[in-house]
């Protein structure tokens, strides 16, 4: 209205009217002078209006009498240019709406006339239809003429005409009830007295009515008039009318404006008196006819149906069921009986078919299903008509598929058009239609060679006809082949669908009320408790009521929509209609079980069970005791009989799976089709979606999934998952490509249902539990006493289950795990017991992982409720169940390890309950358990479980299973000991809380705490604990585990062993240490000594380690090497026990024991730890304390040389300093007393004492297996001493010293086997010491500078230290000899290395080097101590010159040259000291028998016996002259200058010494002199002329030896000694002024004859 009343828009129009009315005007000029008038009128008229207007509209709706004037005389010329002008101005005012009713009433009587004259009829119909949809200004008889002028046209000739008037006629009749409803719409807020209608049906209107009402009331009264063939009473005017289209109009009014109808009386009034009426006189012919009572195909008589009516009344009359129900109860339920009637078998098809489609339109309206059950189905007398549809329209299915008792099928396929539609037998391929030379299957149903085809009619929910729609259609329609069962199926599908959804909704709400009201209740409100009860009684009646009628819906539908759905699932070879089909039968079970209606619901969930299952099989897993009676053509649900058909045999559908059966003994296979897998799924969406509503049902619906799952080889995985996987029974699976893209989707479906259970209430919760516990013990049934792959599916789906509903546990947890435990674990058949384990271990860690609300860790009882099948599981035996037990508790400590809580002990004790025997595999999963514990968890766990961990590990070290693990076990024993010292204070404080509990509960009880190690304190119990499992790893069977247990044991105690209380270390020291150490010595001295080849496998084993002795020799090395240190480090806190002595007695007859034994490296490792334990700082004073704590000053024992076999000690990283920091100031190391100590170590010195002598002394008889002790023994032996001296210094005697110089004469004097002297001894020629000697001439060093430095007592040792060293310097040309050993020189041996098993020689030392430097350090000592009292007493210097004299007068015979050179100088060393000394003492007689041996040494060694060899070179020669010479050079400086001092009978010695040398025959083989003779000569002359006058004194006694001079006989030495003595002038004075009796001019001749004639 806004846009025709615009400004823009009236100016428009009135520019219009001015064009409008100058064309007719001008048109009209010539042959109508009275229209052009009237137009020319008309243009000042509208210039008129509207220059005096502002209403322009208005102003020209006022005068819209003249204003059309013009137009309507112009429409009189019958003019078709002029009328077509005017029509369409009349139209644009129509259109402004400025036509008044006067001026609408005389365009009426206009278009009347011009109809009467057939002129301009479109145009004609649409001014009217303008006219009228444009304005309300026309009423009662102008619009009835309007309206008669429509339908007059609708009977012209002309089709175009009359299809225009037809479509007018409906849109005008539709415009008079619109007109209606807006005219109730703007009086809707009057309230009115509502007139009762008084029942005359003769009248024309009625007073009541508003305007438009009325005009509404009158046109359909007439219609209906008019379709019962009766004169109309307002259309007057009407000459004809057709009753298909009056039915027509009558069903668009009731359809489209109902509600006119039912807020009307008067209207009502109509529907019940004559439109009923009316409906029910023309179904007449319909009802009474026969289908085969004529044949012939002539025009119709009455009896007979007539499509075109028969279609429209059924159109009429679901459109009054469907509107006007609540009106029409009575006429309602006659038209329904109609209904059904009309699906009789002896119907014409298209009857059948029409009104199944009408049927359809009900079947998609719930709620008008709802009313039907309501006002017949619950009423005691009244017609079931709810019951009779639905068993009517399975009826109708069921007839499509007989075969008609009164014709073969070729009898029945003449019927023609009147036939059962898809009734006749179908040729094997009627499903196929060839496409392109190819074969595609139809959509159909086949069911005993009936064969019909499926067409897509409409879609679901929705009632689109096809033949109620055919209102063009005359004659009856051919229907399509398949049409009524398409049709009937769907109404079906819509009736499910439909009540479902309308049931399941209602109940929503109830079920929200419910809810509203009971929190309401909870709640505090303002309402009294009078009101709150009156709410909920009226609630619930209106519940109770509800129920009822849904109750007897379904019950009224059930049995017919299973039997025609059973039918139909079977007949089904489409995929799309078979999945329609289950999902209805799923829908109706679910609904069945919501509503608590057990019998529907098992009936309908055993429809789809049988359709999941091949032919025949369903019937003995699903009913095996009533098999024989399901063949039959009924069977029974729960007492209530259903009419089927059985099963047909005859089948199209595709094989998709071929498996064996689940059986006891399987009989061949079974075939799953296509439409099986179909079904399956629907099965599992029903379990899925509605598994609270299937309580007792669950047993069929799982023991169908198990028969299918085990047919289609689907296979548990983790989780309870099913997969496929391949069959274990060989090649009977077969399955094809669609179904293996199927199986996945199957799979997770699966999972999905059990997923679902989450949501389950607990009642139907348990009945699923029960149900699968039920399906697992027939499972296991079966599985007894075959080899036959049992089913896993329940225990699978236990699993999932638990899984789901861990927010719930409780409720299930015992009756799940107590049959995984008792039933499924326990089973024989391995599988099955793999799987019990799996589902029982999953829910274990799903549990302990799972959110619970509280916490496990504020829910103990949970928690232990949770672990405690995991601690059972250790009563069952078979180790595949133990190993999974165990990787159950691996995961837990990697995922719930931090928040175990009080489960450790459970955990743990599963740990521990693994025994030697149970297998490797079980071992190591354990022991990595274990390690996760010790690595991760020890913080969180109770420190009371910490003595747990300790014996777990232990326990682990001991089993032999796997080395490996054992060893690694024995790292966590020190891992768990570093945890015990970092948390100590902590360990401490939580075990002394634990104590004491414990203690009073003790006390309560009237008994004894009992632990072990008590009564010491918790903390060192653990120590203790600790310590006790290492000692017995230390002597385990395999050596590995007892080196690692010895290593870690000693780091431990030595690391940690501060954190002991002081008295717990004499439990360490006497149960620990010594009894480890009595048991590791035992065990060797009995060990086996015959040989191992191999250490298992491929591993060879060193011939260090080929014995049992051999490798407990090491462990006895480890254990007294860290018992040695851990007293030494520890002595401060052992001293103080009280015991210690005795406890040092203990250790010291260890080491002597270990250091006697006959095995090289255990008695090398003994000295080793005796060295060790000397180190000891003796206590001292507090004025001579350190600063720092003396346990920090602990010197770190040094080796001494690499140990054979031995490994490097475990030495710890961090100091023990900073560990024992805490310690050192509260606990200061307690000074002992001296004695006390000293004590310690004199002891210490006994052991050495008698070690050397035992190991030191010959055997009295010798063979190969003689023992010998090595150098390296030796040498450490020898070693030890000064360490040791240090201690006992103060008491050190002569005895001792003489019981040192055994041991150290001894211990040279040993030989090594010449297999090893190679590696010992160096070279002949080298001048190099062994270690052993350099530590025996150490061993002295330290006495020697002991006795410097020491008081003068100790000087009395000086010579013994002498006749030490000389005894060793006699070894230079006289080996020593070991007992009656016989032995070979160095260079004489034979190497035993090319001879391997030649018995070994024994080769003595080159004593050579050590003997020369022995004699260097008796020069040395001689240098410092001559004038010492007791040197000058114990003649030292004779002993001295004695012990030279032998390599002097060997000379050139010495083994090594050297030698003699060495001892030359020695003497000539010792002499220049000693003969001032001995001098000095001449008158004391001390050195009498010194000057002899003097003597004779230098004449030994200037007339020696021994020959140079014949190589020796002129410059060696002349060398070794000089060493001569020096030695006269001696004589002449140090002895003749001091004749008077020296004894006569020394000096004569010496004189006759000389006069031998001047005699003595020089060797031809040098030539001395190399000058001229003359010149030589000269030189002696000009020396000895300025002595002729001492010359003549010389005694006739000389003269008696002159004569044995000759020119031969002087040599160079007689020279030498004279010339000196001349060139002195005490030549005379030397031999004390006596007469030599010989001129000295003799003496020069004698000379110059030598050296001029002499040859």
């Amino acid at each position: 209205m806004s846009g025709t009343s615009s400004p823009e828009a009236v100016k428009k129009l009135l520019e219009n009217m001015q064009s409008d009315l100058r064309a007719l005007s001008l048109e009209c000029k010539k042959k109508f002078p009275p229209v052009k008038e009237a137009a020319e009128s008309g243009i000042i008229k509208v210039k008129t209006i509207a220059a005096r207007n502002t209403e322009i509209l208005a102003a020209l709706k006022e005068n819209s009498s003249e204003v059309v004037q013009p137009f309507l005389m112009g429409c009189g010329t019958k003019e078709p240019k002029i009328t077509q002008l005017c029509l369409a101005a009349i139209q644009r005012l129509m259109s402004h709406e400025v036509v008044s009713e006067t001026a609408a009433g005389n365009i009426i009587n206009m278009l009347w006339q011009l109809m009467e004259n057939s002129l301009e009829e479109l145009k004609l119909l649409q001014t009217v239809l303008v006219l009228l949809t444009t304005n309300t200004v026309v009423h009662d008889e102008a619009l009835s003429k309007a309206i008669v002028l429509c339908f007059r046209l609708h009977f012209t000739k002309d089709n175009i005409t009359n299809n225009t008037a037809a479509a007018t006629v409906r849109q005008v009749v539709t415009v008079v009830f619109e007109r209606m409803v807006a005219e109730d719409e703007r009086h809707r807020d009057i309230i009115e007295q509502p007139i009762l209608v008084q029942g005359n049906s003769n009248r024309r209107s009625v007073s009541t009515l508003k305007p438009c009402a009325k005009d509404a009331y009158m046109l359909f009264q007439d219609l209906c008039q008019l379709v019962n063939a009766d004169a109309p009473y307002w259309l007057v005017g009407m000459t004809e009318m057709t009753r298909t289209f009056g039915l027509e109009l009558l069903e668009s009014v009731l359809n489209d404006f109902p509600q006119v109808f039912l807020q009307h009386q008067e209207f009502s009034f109509l529907l019940k008196e004559r439109v009923c009426p009316l409906v029910i006189k023309l179904f007449s012919p319909n009802i009474k006819f026969r289908q085969g009572s004529s044949t012939s195909s002539s025009p119709a008589p009455v009896e007979k149906p007539y499509f075109p009516i028969c279609m429209r009344l059924l159109r009429v009359v679901s459109v009054l069921i469907k509107q006007f129900y609540s009106l029409l109860v009575t006429e309602c339920e006659i038209f329904l009986s109609l209904l059904v009637k009309f699906l009789d078998a002896d119907k014409p098809q298209w009857l059948r078919a029409v009104a199944v489609e009408s049927i359809h339109r009900f079947c998609v309206q719930p709620q008008l299903l709802r009313s039907f059950c309501q006002s017949y189905d619950m009423k005691q007398h009244s017609t079931k008509v709810f019951r009779d549809i639905v068993n009517a329209l399975g009826s109708f299915i069921q007839s499509l598929f007989l075969v008609p008792p009164t014709g073969n099928p070729a009898t029945s396929n003449q019927a023609g058009n009147n036939n059962l539609g898809g009734s006749v037998s179908a040729p094997a391929n009627s499903g196929m239609v060839g496409i392109g030379g190819g074969v595609t299957l139809l959509p159909a149903f086949e069911y005993r060679g009936t064969w019909i085809p499926i067409l897509t009619i409409t879609v679901q929910g929705s009632a689109k006809a096809t033949y109620l729609e055919m209102l063009d259609k005359v004659e009856p329609p051919t229907i399509p082949e398949g049409y009524a069962m398409s049709v009937a199926f769907h109404c079906l599908l819509d009736l499910v669908r439909g009540i479902t959804s309308m049931i399941e909704g209602e109940l929503g709400e109830v079920e929200t009320e419910c809810q509203t009201t009971t929190e309401e209740a909870s709640s505090p409100t303002q309402s009294s408790e009078q009101q709150d009860l009156q709410s909920t009684s009226d609630q619930m009646d209106k519940e109770i009521v509800s129920r009822a009628v849904w109750e007897e819906m379904v019950n009224a539908c059930w049995c017919g929509l299973l039997a025609a759905l059973s039918l139909l699932l079977d007949a089904s070879t489409d995929e799309a209609a078979t999945e329609n089909i289950l999902k209805a039968e799923l829908t109706m079970a679910a609904l069945c079980g919501r509503l608590g209606l057990v019998t529907s619901r098992d009936a309908f969930i055993t429809a789809i069970c049988k359709g999941s299952l091949p032919p025949h099989y369903a019937l003995t897993v699903l009913n095996t005791t009533t098999a024989a009676t399901l063949s039959n053509k009924s069977y029974s649900v729960q007492g209530q009989s259903v009419m089927m058909i059985s099963p047909s045999s005859e089948s199209h559908q595709q094989v998709v799976a071929v498996g064996q059966p689940l059986a006891v003994q399987p009989q061949g296979t079974v075939m799953l089709t296509s439409k099986n897998i179909q079904c399956m799924r629907t099965l599992l969406n029903l379990a899925h979606c509605h598994g609270a509503v299937l309580g007792t049902s669950w047993q069929l619906v799982l023991a169908t999934l198990q028969h299918l799952v085990w047919i289609l080889g689907l296979k548990p995985s983790s989780g309870g998952a099913l997969k496929p996987g391949r069959a274990v029974e060989g090649p009977s699976t077969v399955l094809t490509t669609a179904v293996m893209t199927d199986l996945p989707v199957i799979s997770n479906i699966l999972s999905r249902l059990f997923e679902s259970s989450q949501y389950l209430d607990d009642v139907s919760l348990h009945h699923l539990i029960n149900a699968l516990c039920s399906l697992s013990l027939e499972a296991m049934d079966m599985a007894y006493g075959n080899n036959k792959e049992p089913s896993l599916f329940a225990v699978a789906k236990l699993l999932e289950t638990g899984l789901v509903n861990m927010h719930r546990i409780e409720i299930l947890w015992r009756p799940l795990t107590g049959h995984l435990l008792e039933k499924v674990c326990q089973h024989p058949n391995s599988r099955m017991r793999e799987w019990g384990a799996e589902a029982l271990t999953s829910l274990i860690k799903a549990g302990l992982t799972f959110n619970h609300d509280p916490p496990l860790s504020q829910n103990q009882r949970l928690q232990l409720l949770l672990l405690n099948p995991l601690k059972e599981m250790s009563n069952i035996n078979h180790p595949d169940i133990r190993l999974k037990q165990l990787e159950c508790v691996l995961q837990i400590l990697q995922s719930q390890g931090d928040s175990l809580g009080p489960g450790w002990p459970l955990v743990l004790g599963v740990m521990g309950a693994i025994r030697n025997d149970q297998g490797e595999s079980l071992i190591r999963t354990a022991f990595q358990c274990l390690q996760l514990v010790v690595t991760d968890f020890l913080p969180t766990m109770p420190c009371t479980c910490l003595q747990i961990v300790v014996d777990v590990a232990g326990s682990f070290g001991l089993h032999n299973q796997e080395l490996n693990i054992s060893l690694t076990s024995i790292g966590l024993l020190w891992n768990i000991s570093d945890y015990f010292f970092q948390r100590g204070e902590t360990i401490e404080k939580e075990l002394n809380k634990e104590e004491a509990a414990q203690q009073k509960q003790a006390e309560e009880k009237g008994v004894v705490l009992n632990r072990p190690f008590h009564p010491a304190p918790p903390f060192d119990c653990l120590w203790l604990c600790l310590y006790a499992k290492l000692g017995e790893l230390c002597v385990d069977p395999r050596p590995a585990v007892r080196k690692s247990a010895g290593q870690t044991l000693f780091s431990t105690i030595g690391a940690h062993g501060t954190l002991l209380q002081h008295s717990t270390w004499h439990t360490v020291i006497w149960k620990v240490l010594f009894h480890l150490l009595d048991r590791v010595r035992e065990s060797s001295t009995t060990a086996d000594k015959e040989k191992i080849e191999s250490g298992g496998g491929n591993i060879l084993i060193h011939h260090s380690r080929d014995t049992a002795e051999k490798q407990w020799a090491e462990t006895w090395v480890l254990t007294l090497a860290g018992v040695a240190r851990i007293f030494n480090t520890r002595r401060y806190l052992l001293q103080p026990l009280g015991d210690f002595s005795r406890a040092w007695d203990v250790l010291l007859d260890h080491i002597q024991s270990a250091a006697l034994s006959k095995n090289n490296e255990v008695s090398l490792a003994a000295l080793k730890s005796f060295q060790e334990i000397l180190q000891i700082v003796s206590p001292v004073r507090d004025s001579d304390k350190p600063e720092t704590p003396p346990v920090v000053n602990v010197p770190v024992p040094v080796l001494i040389g690499p140990i054979s076999g031995m490994s490097r000690p475990f030495v710890r990283t961090d100091s023990i300093g900073e560990r024992l920091g805490r310690y050192s100031s509260s606990e200061p190391p307690i000074v002992t007393d001296e004695l006390e100590d000293l004590n310690l170590w004199w002891a210490a010195w006994n052991t050495w004492y008698r070690i050397g002598s035992e190991s030191t002394k010959p055997p009295v008889t010798f063979d190969k297996l003689t023992f010998i002790p090595s150098q390296p023994f030796l040498t450490a032996l020898i070693q030890i001493f000064p360490a040791l001296y240090q201690h006992i210094k103060t008491g050190f005697n002569m005895d001792d010293l003489q019981k040192l110089g055994v041991i150290l004469h001894s211990a040279i004097s040993v030989p090594i086997s010449s297999d090893a002297s190679p590696f010992i001894l160096p070279s002949y020629t080298e001048a190099v010491l062994t270690s052993l000697q350099e530590a025996v001439l150490t061993a002295l060093d330290v006495l020697q500078k002991a006795i410097c430095v020491g008081p003068e007592n100790m000087q009395i040792m000086y010579p013994a230290i002498f006749d030490q060293l000389l005894a060793f310097v006699e070894f230079s040309c006289k080996p020593p000899q070991y007992g009656q050993l016989e032995t070979k020189h160095i260079a004489n041996a034979k190497y035993n290395q090319i001879q391997l098993f030649a018995p070994a020689e024994w080769v003595a030392l080159n004593y050579v080097p050590f003997a020369e430097r022995s004699l260097e350090v008796v020069v040395d000592l001689y240098q410092k101590t001559a004038c010492h009292k007791a040197v000058v007493n114990e003649k030292v210097l004779q002993y001295i010159i004695k012990t030279l004299r032998v390599p002097l007068s060997l000379k050139y015979s010495c083994p090594s040259e050297s030698t003699w050179k060495l001892a030359v100088s020695s003497l000539l060393k010792v002499l220049s000291i000693g003969l001032p000394v001995a001098r000095q003492h001449a008158s004391s007689g001390k050195f009498d028998s010194m000057w002899p041996e003097l003597a004779n040494t230098f004449e030994d060694f200037l007339f020696t016996k021994s020959i140079p060899p014949d190589n020796l070179s002129i410059q060696e020669f002349q060398r070794n002259e000089n060493i001569d010479v020096e030695v006269v050079q001696l004589i002449s400086n140090e002895i003749l200058p001091y004749a008077n001092f020296i004894p006569k009978e020394f000096v004569g010695q010496i004189m006759t010494m000389l006069n031998k040398g001047s005699i003595h025959s020089q060797s031809s083989s040098f030539t001395v002199l190399n000058l001229p003779r003359q010149e030589r000569c000269m030189d002696i002359l000009s020396v000895t002329l300025p002595y002729d006058a001492c010359l003549l004194s010389i005694n006739l006694e000389f003269s008696n030896t002159w004569e044995s001079f000759t020119c031969e006989s002087f040599t160079t030495t007689t020279m030498l000694l004279l010339i000196p003595l001349i060139r002195q002038g005490q030549f005379c004075k030397s031999f004390s002024g006596k007469s030599l009796g010989i001129h000295f001019t003799v003496v020069i001749w004698l000379l110059l004859v030598y050296f001029c004639f002499g040859s």
